[in-house]
């Protein structure tokens, strides 16, 4: 399925006129109207306005041809982990990461209760992240590609016994009843997102930074170790590490890594300096003001 449901399809035609006629207000989400990435792009810029995209592409492309200014995008969530193949998406975009936001994520179940929901719709990852609430009230898993999108496709079925795992907004948007919030398995489900632009900006000088990047490590013995060790002589404290393979090939991997601190930072340019030496490749993906100080 590559399209909306009826009725996600009209209050996305609704926010799409009002977001492509100013793109510079224009902010671009993944997913249906009520989705945790519309809440998320609400709380990050009340003045925007909301551009949803069917997927994480099509919101990358939104900002890369000029019909949004900013995307915010899902990559990482407490309780399920990677989100967003954000280092996948965004190297060969030409976008860059110019901030993030921390959303604390609330799941409930709704449906248009028409009889005891036996089934529950949502995205693989609300679904993970509500697994054992599930299990316990025996209600079977389905899998969708979206949250609200699943709502919307519950208000649109006849289905008695299905119902949708969506933030609780999604009920009020599409007329289904709430039967039960916050169903997550965890007080501290939260998810971080990055807002992508296509120029990099400066973050407020006053302000805690984060530097993202991705990297090759030569394919020689010790590599990564001797790599990473710029950032350990030097206190430069990375937050994140991950590895994966490009192209099909296992002769080098890439990563992507987050830090916290700012090119220009003595510190900073002499680790960096250090993982240039021992790399192929290093691509800076943008700095930006920390969502969420990191100790």
């Amino acid at each position: 399925m590559a399209s909306y449901s009826a009725s996600a399809q009209r209050l996305v035609d609704e926010m799409s006129v009002a977001a492509l006629a100013d793109p510079a207000r224009a902010l671009a989400f993944q997913g249906a109207p009520g989705a945790n990435s519309h809440i998320a792009a609400q709380e990050y810029d009340g003045a925007a306005l909301p551009l949803p995209c069917y997927a994480f592409e099509d919101a990358i492309d939104a900002v890369r041809d000029g019909r949004a200014d900013r995307a915010i995008i899902p990559i990482e969530n407490s309780l399920h982990g990677r989100v967003a193949d954000i280092h996948f998406l965004l190297p060969e975009s030409g976008l860059f990461i110019v901030g993030e936001y921390f959303l604390r994520i609330r799941h409930g179940l709704m449906s248009r209760n028409l009889a005891p929901p036996t089934r529950a719709m949502s995205h693989p990852q609300a679904l993970g992240q509500c697994r054992h609430w599930l299990r316990a009230h025996g209600i079977d898993p389905v899998a969708h590609s979206d949250t609200a999108g699943a709502a919307a496709w519950v208000a649109d079925s006849d289905d008695p016994g299905l119902a949708a795992i969506a933030p609780p907004m999604a009920a009020g948007l599409y007329g289904l009843t709430l039967h039960e919030a916050g169903i997550e398995d965890a007080d501290h489900n939260m998810t971080r997102f990055v807002v992508l632009a296509r120029e990099a900006a400066a973050p407020p000088p006053t302000m805690p930074t984060m530097t993202t990047f991705v990297f090759e490590v030569k394919n020689i013995p010790a590599a990564l170790y001797k790599a990473l060790g710029g950032f350990a002589t030097n206190g430069v404290n990375m937050t994140k590490l991950e590895s994966y393979q490009v192209g099909g090939v296992f002769v080098a991997t890439r990563f992507y890594a987050d830090i916290a601190g700012t090119p220009g930072d003595p510190a900073v340019d002499r680790a960096l300096e250090e993982l240039h030496f021992h790399c192929n490749e290093v691509r800076l993906l943008g700095t930006y003001a920390q969502g969420r100080v990191r100790e």
